[in-house]
């Protein structure tokens, strides 16, 4: 398999934003910018004032969207954890879970 091969594969990354991203529209640009890269999986609201995010694409699409997260909320976010591992292809659409 060539690198260029491994980029296109299917990834997932589940992701907590923390900082002041809840109130700030974050959970509605990322289902925005999720839906228009046609990114897969779903974004929270926390108890503890985090946000989760859980997506799945070709790992140069998942890179895009983190950065257009970052890039708008740059202000907000003060803290990320992201795990990656693979795609489990049980994701259709991106919206909000409660």
């Amino acid at each position: 398999m060539r690198w260029d091969d491994k980029r296109r594969m299917q990834k997932q990354f589940h992701a907590y934003f923390s900082g002041r991203v809840q109130g700030v529209g974050f959970r509605f640009t990322a289902m925005d910018i999720a839906r228009e890269l046609n990114v897969s999986g779903w974004v929270k609201n926390l108890s503890d004032a985090r946000v989760e995010v859980v997506a799945e694409a070709e790992e140069d699409i998942l890179l895009d969207f983190l950065s257009r997260l970052e890039q708008a909320f740059s202000r907000y976010i003060e803290d990320k954890d992201i795990d990656w591992q693979p795609a489990s292809g049980k994701f259709t659409g991106f919206k909000l879970e409660y």
